[in-house]
């Protein structure tokens, strides 16, 4: 008799490992990757990991496949560094006008930059709604469109990279850049690290990747109207900018500013942020944030050669301006209180 080969790894295991103990992080990373759309995030209240509409063929019919356990970035033992690993650290700002833009505007300035040399074909980041704020991913190829995108919307949670799917089965781009917080970037360079034969295209479409500094993603049913229409009065619309600097606060059209303790909003935390111990970013190309710089500028955390690449053909073409002091001592501050978060 043959010997019979091991069946591969199923939803199933992630189910028991990852999504059961309350670790799921919503990076969608499962989702991008599942061959048989198999499965899909609902939104507001049961939104705390992926369901399976059971059609999955390793789980159902033995069919090896596992992608989605291969590209999970819960499986791995959570980091333990503040800054990482990286090459240098600098302030940068846009040379040109960002109406939305967030802190100096570095991050819009360099993958607009990428587009427009086509360095870059295709970026993968998160939008929303003007009006609601409700957020969503996207497919940008255009550097107008981006500009006019610009802004943090990564206080919100959303599965970015579910979008990757969009931007590599369906219209193929081969030069895509991704923008996300952590727990995205984790996922991503967990793609383009594994030899698994089903993520393949994901890991020969995938050039760059943009890390954003995290405490910690909201989710945005219970946010938006949990808190901030039903306590605070305050309407989405009226919304220009969110920041998380170990404190919520929020800037209205009109110049008004809240400050909201983060003790007041731990019930409308996303769940698998309790685990979360990386604050800047640790796998991206390029980390950025609001944290460190002066007024204008913001942080950039360049790890590696393709990051100073893309990097330097923006300050080249007078997209990108570096300078200004970084204080990392604060950016250390915040990335120690988020480690505090790892298991003993």
């Amino acid at each position: 008799m043959a010997e019979q080969k091991p069946i591969s790894k199923s939803y199933l295991d992630l189910k028991s490992k990852v999504w059961d103990e309350g670790l799921c992080s919503g990076c969608g990373a499962c989702i991008a990757v599942c061959p048989a759309d198999a499965l899909y995030f609902e939104t507001g209240g049961d939104s705390a990991h992926p369901k399976s509409n059971n059609y999955c063929k390793a789980a159902v019919d033995g069919v090896p496949c596992g992608a989605c356990y291969e590209v999970c970035p819960r499986l791995e033992e959570q980091p333990s560094s503040l800054l990482g690993e990286y090459l240098e650290i600098i302030g940068g700002k846009a040379e040109f006008d960002i109406p939305k833009k967030q802190s100096g505007g570095a991050v819009t300035a360099i993958l607009a930059n990428a587009l427009d040399t086509g360095l870059v074909d295709a970026v993968v980041t998160v939008t929303e709604d003007p009006w609601t704020l409700k957020p969503h991913s996207m497919v940008i190829t255009r550097s107008e469109a981006l500009i006019g995108q610009a802004g943090s919307r990564y206080n919100w949670w959303v599965p970015l990279v579910s979008s990757l799917k969009e931007a590599v089965v369906n219209r193929k781009y081969r030069n895509i850049a991704v923008v996300g917080v952590p727990c995205v970037v984790q996922a991503v360079r967990k793609m383009l690290e594994t030899d698994h034969q089903l993520v393949g295209p994901y890991k020969k479409s995938i050039r760059f990747i943009m890390g954003l500094f995290c405490t910690e993603s909201f989710d945005y049913e219970k946010l938006v109207a949990g808190k901030l229409k039903s306590e605070y009065a305050l309407e989405p619309m009226k919304v220009c900018r969110i920041d998380v600097k170990g404190k919520l606060e929020i800037t209205l059209n009109d110049g008004m500013q809240y400050v909201i303790p983060l003790t007041e909003l731990e019930d409308t935390v996303r769940p698998g942020c309790s685990i979360c111990t990386d604050f800047t970013a640790l796998e991206a190309d390029i980390s950025a944030g609001a944290v460190g710089s002066p007024d204008g500028y913001t942080t950039l955390i360049v790890r590696t050669l393709v990051g100073q690449h893309i990097l330097e053909s923006a300050v080249a073409n007078k997209k990108l301006s570096i300078g200004g002091e970084v204080d990392t001592g604060i950016i250390e501050k915040l990335a120690k209180k988020k480690l505090k978060r790892k298991p003993e």
